[in-house]
Order: structure tokens, then sequence, then C-alpha cells
């Protein structure tokens, strides 16, 4: 007897864990995770261009490019006042500084603007009027375009110049990233400067078409141009 009742518990145990499986309610099923939403909604550049879409796909770019939702582009020398912060400036607003001092080519300074006589309120509606003709010619996002354009002007090698005894050495060197953006920017604005000087076209025409020709890596670009000239030079220095 004593070993029948041995055998009949386990029995019983199973008996009361089937039970209490059948009796515990189903778990309802999990929902699909809610996209995100974006941090600043309803914020376009000048009331009409999305900045959520616009990507960045060079790696070493991607940290310095700040696409910040900015209705108007302008900080006001907020990140002016310490080493490295503009790189917190927006990329459109960093264009647009660079297009107000377009800088010099070459140590003798064969070409230099100083500060154009334009004001910047001219300036945002030639910037305006530009993106506007990039998405008629294009059907992309203008702010993409000038994205594109920067990095296909990044350089990614020059040639640094050092003394050696008696002579002086040039040697190639892999640019760091800050330094491609800003001299994709300085070369895009001296090429926007020297197409602009005794030109029937506007202002914005001429933007539009540098950072047209720029994005689609067109030789005849000016900062195309200028770029494959110096890495034909670092070429050689290697």
């Amino acid at each position: 007897m004593v070993m029948a009742e041995v055998k009949k518990a386990p029995e019983k145990k199973e008996a009361v864990k089937e039970q209490e499986r059948l009796e515990k309610p189903k778990e309802a099923p999990k929902e699909a995770p809610k996209p995100a939403k974006p941090k600043f909604p309803g914020i376009k550049l000048f009331g009409l261009w999305d900045l959520s879409g616009v990507r960045v796909e060079d790696p070493g770019l991607r940290r310095y490019i700040k696409l910040k939702p900015q209705m108007v582009p302008r900080s006001g020398g907020r990140y002016a006042s310490e080493k490295f912060y503009k790189n917190e400036t927006s990329i459109v607003e960093r264009f647009m500084n660079r297009l107000a001092v377009s800088g010099h080519k070459g140590k003798k300074h064969r070409l230099t603007s100083g500060h154009c006589a334009e004001g910047k309120h001219n300036l945002y509606k030639a910037m305006k009027e530009a993106f506007r003709i990039i998405e008629q010619k294009t059907n992309q996002n203008p702010v993409q375009i000038l994205v594109k354009a920067i990095e296909n002007s990044s350089m990614l090698e020059e040639v640094a110049a050092y003394r050696m005894g008696g002579i002086i050495a040039r040697k190639a060197v892999v640019a760091s990233p800050k330094r491609r953006l800003d001299i994709a920017l300085r070369y895009m604005a001296q090429g926007i400067f020297k197409a602009s000087f005794r030109n029937r076209l506007s202002l914005a025409e001429v933007i539009a078409k540098e950072l047209i020709a720029a994005a689609d890596n067109d030789p005849k670009s000016f900062s195309i141009m200028e770029k494959n000239r110096i890495e034909k030079e670092a070429e050689g220095a290697r």
C-alpha cells in the first residue's frame, strides 16, 4: 500500500500543474514598437525643407556636419567664443558664413576676397532662392545636395612642406576630417565668388550651379577641380 501511494503522488502533482497552466490567463500579444517621433517636429529650414531625412554617407565627416533643425540658420556668433565650437554650427550657416568671406588661395594670396560688402540679409535671400532652384532642377532636398557636394569636394590627402637642411621637402599627409570640411567649404565659396564676378547670372543661380556640379562630381566644378589637383600633388609626393 505504501508503494502504491508513492507512485500516485507524482501523478497528482502533474495534474495540479496542468490545471494551473490551463487556468493561467493568456498573455496579450506584444505590440510592435512605435517609430521614434522627431525631436523637433514641424521645424523646417526657411520653413520649407525638412532636415530629418538628410543623411551624411561619409563616416569621417558625419561628426562635423551638423544638421540641427532650424528655421533660420543663424546662431549670432554663439559658438565663436571657444575653440573648435564652430563644429556645433549648422552646416548651412557655416556655408553662408564662408560665402561672406571666401578666403585666399595660395600662400601669396593669389586670390582673395576680403570681406564681401553684401549684407547678411541679402546673402540669406540668395541662399534660399538657390535652394529653390536646386529643388526644381534635381527634385531632391537641397540640403542633401549641399551635403553631397561637401562630401565630393573634401580631399583625403594633401601636401605638407617642411624644411630639411637647406631645402624645403614636400610630403603627402592624410587630412583630418575637420580640415577636410573647412577646405571643402573654402573651395566651394571661392568657386562661387569667382563665377559670380562679371557674370549676368544672379548669385542664387551661381550657388545652385556650383552645388549641383559638385554633388554630381563634375570635373568642371571649381571645388572638384581643386580637390583633384591637391590629391594628384599628394600622390606625387608620396
